[in-house]
């Protein structure tokens, strides 16, 4: 059997579908996974096993699906649905699975904060999709594989940092999503531990502002490293106190302990951590804590976060618990 996976984008989407990938894998024999997403993506499964061949999308539709068609093959599995993946499935004409996107339950939600969510996670809902084959959740989570030639070397982090520290994930895609640079300062003047910033270079001039109320405690590598090295950083942590961005399932996909702060988006868009069903809930309560101010009836405003907030007064984020968010932090990695 072979199958085309198609998942286009973000960096926390693609670590989402990775159950899927793995499931199919490890449950179907003799089946050949191909993977298409989109090439600026590359690196986030480069170094996944569970998968025979990569596609990769950079602007030519055409070219693409002439390839694709060459293939011949036996399922779609479409984990993205959009125009893209629909224009692929019509024009392969062979069998498809598509996972349950919830497009008027999300719309329900951020507009109106009517919640008629499944309450089902996102990951859960791309297996869902592959159960007409037989293939069912193992229970363990999320994937994220760092290549060796990637892993840090001695001497990447600062020496002051190299018994252990807490890395702080200042990026995301939009504004709404991320603590305003106050806030971040705030938080990392009252956490007494090591901190690495992590974040790309978009978020190196926010890093170097917040490492700046303590040069010592505080490293800025926001920039300095690639996506694998990042992550490799991520992996290091005792803890990560992370946006809802692509880092954050990586971090649960590598096991680590999570704080989670959310702001236009929210985890009842059912995007939460995941660590995999295995888990009983009261392990899952040490592993993460998901940060939303209490009450605020608009939220979530977004599905992906917005470059403003509409309503102009950003309480999602003006109003978190920052000091109860460090000592939380401090907490757990005291427990760690």
């Amino acid at each position: 059997m072979k199958v085309l996976v198609i998942r286009f984008s973000s960096i926390g989407d693609i670590v989402l579908t990775t159950p899927v990938i793995r499931c199919l894998k490890q449950q179907l024999p003799h089946v050949e996974i191909h993977f298409l997403s989109k090439l600026q993506f590359k690196a986030v499964t480069e170094a996944n096993p569970y998968i025979d061949q990569f596609h990769y999308y950079n602007g030519n539709l055409s070219a693409l699906i002439k390839t694709l068609k060459a293939e011949e093959f036996n399922y779609v599995i479409d984990l993205h649905k959009n125009f893209r993946s629909y224009k692929i499935r019509w024009a392969l004409r062979t069998k498809v699975l598509a996972y349950h996107k919830q497009s008027v339950q999300k719309f329900l939600l951020t507009r109106f904060h009517i919640n008629l969510m499944a309450g089902r996670h996102i990951s859960l809902r791309c297996l869902d999709a592959v159960a007409p084959l037989g293939v069912m959740d193992d229970g363990k989570g999320l994937d994220y594989f760092i290549p060796p030639h990637a892993l840090l070397k001695p001497g990447d982090l600062p020496v002051s940092h190299s018994v252990g520290y807490i890395a702080i994930v200042i990026g995301a895609s939009y504004f709404t999503k991320k603590l305003p640079v106050e806030k971040l300062q705030q938080l990392c003047a009252t956490i007494n531990y090591p901190i690495v910033l992590v974040g790309g270079k978009e978020d190196a001039e926010t890093g170097n502002a917040v490492a700046a109320i303590d040069t010592i405690k505080v490293y800025n590598a926001c920039g300095k490293f690639s996506l694998h090295e990042s992550a490799d950083i991520v992996r290091q942590s005792h803890l990560v106190i992370a946006h809802d961005t692509g880092l954050l399932y990586i971090a649960c996909a590598l096991q680590k302990k999570v704080l989670a702060i959310w702001g236009g988006t929210s985890p009842a868009l059912d995007v939460e951590p995941f660590y995999g069903t295995a888990y009983k809930q009261e392990t899952l309560d040490t592993l993460y804590h998901n940060y939303v101010v209490p009450n605020l009836t608009c939220q979530p405003c977004s599905n992906f976060g917005t470059a403003t907030c509409p309503k102009n007064h950003f309480h999602c984020m003006q109003w978190q618990n920052i000091e109860g968010i460090a000592k939380d932090a401090l907490q757990r990695v005291i427990n760690k």
